[in-house]
């Protein structure tokens, strides 16, 4: 068992579960009650979930408000699924069997069991006892991009240099480089965003980040941990050699700035990627993939809270696809995949090779190099969606919400624009947290 005291049904139902609901069902307003007060200066855990005004927009609104895309990052609020409940993402509700199986990569995880494990023992107790939940525990699912949602575990701002040093130690073994400098870079533009809309915003600093562990780290028991915050949401589940990343969910806004003197850009690649992918394919072909050259504020399908989504096949297979075209949709998945460390990367794309024939490419929007728009890459083994949003907060001062040209709080009344970008990846057919493996473990195992 794990070191975490059980959850009472009264903090079941908490804060976080609250104002969810309440924005399902009272919507904007309802949330901005209850979330309407701004927090102080304090940079400290215990007001993770304060308000901030977010340079108009109450904290914690999600990307996908009322009448959004439906998934862009509610959180489990909006589902309420729990782990023993877990399907994952479908095309009709029903999971296709015979997808994953326990096997040797050859690929050690011998580094992310060690970091993993220095992290935790450079823990007090009682910050030990605050992050490591069982295996199997509904922690898995609970894991939102909103900057103000209420989070368990280790907080970056709060431990001392030394512990925060292994905990980005963990994530370089786990990571690639390009997957650790896009982390890194989307916590320094949150906080570029909490110095842009005024400061004194606990949840927009690159300290408002947390680490929780669901099982002990292990070279062949089944073991993970969540990294999240605002725009950031990492599950890395480890069975032996074998490692499932998903559900990845980042994103950025704005998503280019410069923070304490350093330029940074996000999402270039997924970008240009996109695009490559699209202008690969024969004119007929884009007719059929290419659904709307017009795009609401938000399309995200499989965000926070979206773990059992039914969402059929759209756009067109890769099967009629020229052999050039084929590599251009596989890199693409590359640039999302290659976000894991580089060997666990190969063991993945090869997964998706098998079943590039099934794998469906979509597009929402308009084609140009600056044109803001939304595309999904969706495979029995891996859905991915990029999602360029209206804004929130950046180039938005004077905005008190709403739709018009100048964007507001998100949904489909705001522009969207490059410098607002949702990005998740998915393990379809129950294989994001590594559940299906863990089923296959514990079956065969046990």
């Amino acid at each position: 068992m794990s070191q975490h005291r059980p959850r009472t049904p009264e903090t079941e139902r908490s804060r976080r579960w609250f104002m969810n609901k309440a924005l399902l069902t009272g919507g904007v307003a309802a949330l901005a009650t209850m979330t309407g007060c701004s927090s102080g200066s304090s940079d400290s855990a215990s007001t993770s979930s304060s308000s901030s005004s977010y340079g108009g927009p109450p904290n914690g609104m999600p990307s996908g408000g009322p009448g959004g895309g439906g998934g862009g990052g509610m959180g489990p609020g909006a589902s309420e699924v729990k782990y023993a409940d877990f399907t994952g993402v479908t095309t009709d509700g029903k999971t296709v069997d015979g997808l994953y199986s326990i096997h040797s990569t050859d690929v050690s995880t011998d580094a992310v069991v060690k970091a993993a494990q220095a992290f935790l023992d450079g823990l007090s107790s009682a910050q030990r006892k605050s992050c490591v939940f069982d295996v199997d525990d509904d922690e898995w699912l609970k894991w939102s991009n909103v900057d103000g949602y209420e989070r368990q575990g280790v907080r970056m701002g709060d431990i001392t240099d030394k512990q925060r040093d292994l905990g980005y130690a963990l994530l370089g073994v786990a990571l690639s480089a390009d997957g650790l400098t896009q982390t890194r870079n989307i916590m320094k533009l949150n906080a570029f965003l909490g110095d842009y809309s005024g400061g004194g915003r606990d949840t927009l600093t690159e300290g408002a980040y947390f680490f929780t562990f669901m099982g002990t780290p292990s070279t062949s028991k089944p073991w993970g941990f969540q990294y999240e915050g605002h725009h950031v949401a990492i599950n890395y589940f480890v069975l032996g050699d074998q490692v499932v990343m998903t559900p990845t969910f980042m994103g950025s806004e704005p998503t280019s700035a410069t923070y304490k003197g350093e330029k940074i850009t996000t999402f270039k690649k997924e970008t240009t990627a996109g695009l490559t992918a699209l202008r690969a394919l024969t004119d007929a072909q884009r007719e059929k993939v290419i659904s709307s050259e017009t795009k609401a504020g938000d399309n995200l399908k499989a965000g926070a809270g979206q773990d059992n989504l039914k969402l059929a096949y759209q756009g067109l297979a890769a099967a009629g696809f020229s052999a050039t075209a084929r590599q251009k949709l596989l890199d693409l998945v590359r640039v999302y995949v290659g976000n894991m460390a580089d060997a666990h990367a190969e063991v993945r794309m090869s997964e998706v090779e098998e079943h590039l024939d099934d794998t469906y490419f979509y597009w929402i929007g308009e084609t140009k190099d600056s044109s803001a728009f939304y595309y999904r890459v969706h495979s029995p083994v891996v859905l991915i969606e990029y999602d360029a949003q209206s804004p929130l907060g950046y180039g938005n001062k004077s905005s008190s919400g709403g739709g018009g040209g100048g964007g507001g709080m998100g949904g489909p009344g705001g522009t969207p624009t490059q410098q607002h970008i949702h990005t998740i990846v998915r393990t379809p057919n129950g294989g994001d947290y590594g559940v299906d493996l863990l089923k296959l473990h514990l079956e065969h195992d046990h």
